[in-house]
């Protein structure tokens, strides 16, 4: 794979590019068992480097054939930052979904924003999610939206890996970053790398594990090179495995046995110890690198496939509402990847493409077919899905059948943001939902010419069902148009796309306030 992507990067050979697109198409049909899958999302502090993290990774596993940078000289950008705003100011606004494959196992990736403001794409990405990857930068560590990004992730029960970032960057301390994971997040966390230098003198990593260091060779790191360890580090990283075991003894009962009869577990038994503790959310494995000098990628997606669950590991439940009544129990949905049990999904992100609506939804159980007929449950309304895609970023790849365990996309379905689809007409059936935080701002939004009315109403009108965190409502007293956003980035970068994607400038101000007057003494 590795010796076409190369080829790919030749320039005037678009031949190999194509081939290099196909072969991963052509891996990732075919109905793979769970094991082979993994659902993870990308989430941290802002500019901490997921989006470039997500880069490496899809070039890597084969799914680009060239790699660019989120704010890059030549004018391209990510992949994953797929519209014309994020690539100009060099943030992530909407998550995006993609899919690759890494040792003939289908990742389904989301990249999620980093600021507060968009923290609903947070919310309803790790709902879908079985585990995910929480980027810390090696300067800054533990910051505000890590707190943040780490509750909603105990909010749904999303078991996690760490990955320490920019570790070439000056002031980089990944030590620092770990004991705050410990006193901050209260993390029983602990390094499975430890770095080869540091910021200017950073050449590679040590695997505490398997006890190897691994460096990257290549223009872009794509040769590993696995040897001994440098003589110097020896003693550190020895110590830095007597401490990652007793971090797992304390987490798993299994090891903890081990570790009490003074026996020293392989590498095989330490693996599984970490993979029953992450799993149990008891452990958190910290692995190091660089994404933009291209180094620790690799084992870091090695990782994921050895300690993150695949579907059928994760317990998902469904809601069976009792009629009118109040009560609601909860039945476990079956991850089985055939169409023995009715199909159960959930449509968690709405987006308007250039096709009508596309609604992101994760199968829970069972199979849907292009051309089957769904309800919604929360409607009862029956729908025909005519055309079932996969996404990655803003492309598309038409697919006949998706099953349990899948992230797919459908197109022109009337819906909102967190409404559960059946294939059988019992309209009982309720996913738990997508928790929506309240909004913290409000300013007061009209467009700059009266003409534009029409267009106006119609991008609010699809932004308040897209996003359920940006609210509007018309103030009688005042006769004004106020919307509610979680900050000011939020309301501001609606107000540019509304220009952009509706042609109509808005102005944007304080709202009005009226003002009332009462008698406050009887007149003589």
């Amino acid at each position: 794979m590795l010796s076409v992507l190369r080829a790919g990067l030749a320039p005037g050979r678009p031949r190999h590019i194509q081939l290099l697109l196909t072969s991963c198409r052509r891996c990732s049909s075919g109905v793979l068992p769970n094991e082979r899958i993994r659902n993870i999302g990308i989430s941290a502090h802002i500019d901490s480097g997921k989006t470039t993290l997500t880069e490496r990774i899809l070039f890597y596993t084969g799914r680009i054939a060239q790699m660019h940078e989120v704010k890059g000289k030549d004018g391209v950008g990510a992949v994953m930052d797929s519209m014309e705003l994020e690539r100009q100011r060099g943030i992530t606004i909407q998550s995006a979904a993609t899919y690759t494959m890494w040792k003939d196992t289908n990742i389904n990736i989301i990249d999620t924003p980093g600021h507060v403001d968009f923290t609903i794409e947070v919310e309803r990405s790790l709902r879908v999610l079985d585990g995910a990857i929480l980027v810390l930068c090696a300067v800054g560590g533990v910051q505000c939206q890590t707190i943040t990004v780490n509750r909603q992730m105990k909010r749904y029960n999303v078991p996690f890996l760490t990955f320490i970032n920019k570790l070439d960057r000056m002031g980089s301390n990944p030590a620092r970053a770990v004991q705050q994971l410990r006193s901050k997040l209260n993390h029983n966390a602990a390094f499975v790398q430890i770095p080869i230098g540091l910021e200017g003198n950073f050449k590679g990593i040590i695997d505490l594990i398997e006890e190897k260091a691994i460096y990257f060779d290549g223009a872009l790191g794509q040769t590993l090179r696995f040897e001994e360890i440098p003589a110097e580090l020896r003693a550190e990283a020895a110590e830095r495995r007597r401490e990652l075991i007793e971090c797992v003894a304390n987490a798993d009962e299994l090891l903890g046995e081990l570790f009490l009869e003074e026996k020293i577990p392989t590498a095989a038994q330490l693996k599984l110890a970490i993979r029953r503790a992450t799993l149990q959310k008891s452990f958190t494995p910290v692995l190091v690198g660089s994404a933009l000098k291209n180094k620790g990628v690799q084992p870091l997606l090695d990782a994921v496939l050895e300690y993150l669950p695949n579907p059928s590991e994760v317990e998902n439940y469904a809601l069976l509402n009792q009629g009118d009544s109040q009560d609601q129990t909860k039945f476990l949905l079956n991850s089985a990847r055939d169409d023995s049990q009715p199909f159960i999904g959930l449509a968690f992100k709405l987006e308007a493409g250039r096709f009508g609506q596309l609604t992101y939804v994760r199968v829970y159980q069972g199979m849907l077919r292009k051309s089957d007929y769904i309800y919604n449950t929360r409607t009862g309304k029956k729908v025909r899905v005519q055309r079932l895609v996969r996404m990655h970023s803003d492309t598309m790849e038409d697919v006949n059948e998706v099953y349990a365990g899948d992230i797919c996309a459908l197109f022109g379905i009337d819906c909102a943001s967190g409404d559960t689809f059946t294939d059988k007409t019992s309209t009982a059936i309720s996913m738990e939902s997508i928790h929506v935080p309240d909004p913290v701002i409000s300013v007061a939004m009209k467009p700059s010419n009266k003409n534009d009315l029409d267009k106006f109403s119609k991008g609010l009108g699809r932004f308040t069902r897209e996003d359920p965190t940006f609210r509007v409502h018309f103030d009688e007293e005042s006769k004004e148009t106020i919307v509610s956003g979680m900050g000011e980035l939020h309301l501001e970068i609606y107000a540019q796309r509304m220009e952009r994607e509706y042609g109509c400038p808005c102005t944007m101000g304080k709202p009005k306030v009226a003002f009332r007057e009462n008698i406050s003494a009887p007149v003589p």
